[in-house]
């Protein structure tokens, strides 16, 4: 039995997922207009991304997950950047996962939208990668 059907729902909760979190983020640090508004504009991303995996997979479109807070010593935004910056490498994993497998079962449809929607993911993950370098050494510091 083909494995395939198990990425699709991993990617699409991820996806979904992503999108909780970064609206989450965009909310509680609505101050930071650059945060703000990024976020917001990869949660659209990340919504449509959801969509058209529900789309290509027969899935249920579903509500987002429930975003959580992090906790630990961190400042707060910067473990939200970090839990950012991990649930979107998870997907970009899971895209590549897909991608693989459209191109050994010759899938077409599901190839087109990973090459589609994976460079998007990649593109979260190095927002949240520049915006944790240029961050850290002000916050950790002070």
């Amino acid at each position: 039995m083909s494995e395939l059907p198990s990425v699709l729902h991993a990617l699409h909760d991820g996806e979904r997922a992503l999108e909780r979190l970064l609206v989450d983020v965009a909310e509680r640090h609505r101050a930071e207009h650059e945060i703000h508004h990024v976020a917001l504009d990869l949660a659209r991303w990340s919504r449509e991304h959801a969509e058209r995996l529900a789309l290509a997979g027969g899935l249920r479109p579903s509500r987002p997950a429930a975003g959580r807070r992090s906790a630990g010593p961190l400042p707060q935004l910067l473990a939200d950047l970090r839990e950012l910056h991990l649930a979107a490498t998870a997907n970009s994993l899971h895209w590549e996962m897909l991608a693989q497998a459209a191109q050994a079962t010759r899938d077409q449809d599901l190839l087109a939208l990973a090459t589609a929607c994976h460079p998007r993911t990649l593109r979260q993950m190095r927002w949240t990668n520049t915006m944790l370098k240029t961050l850290s050494p002000q916050l950790l510091s002070s």
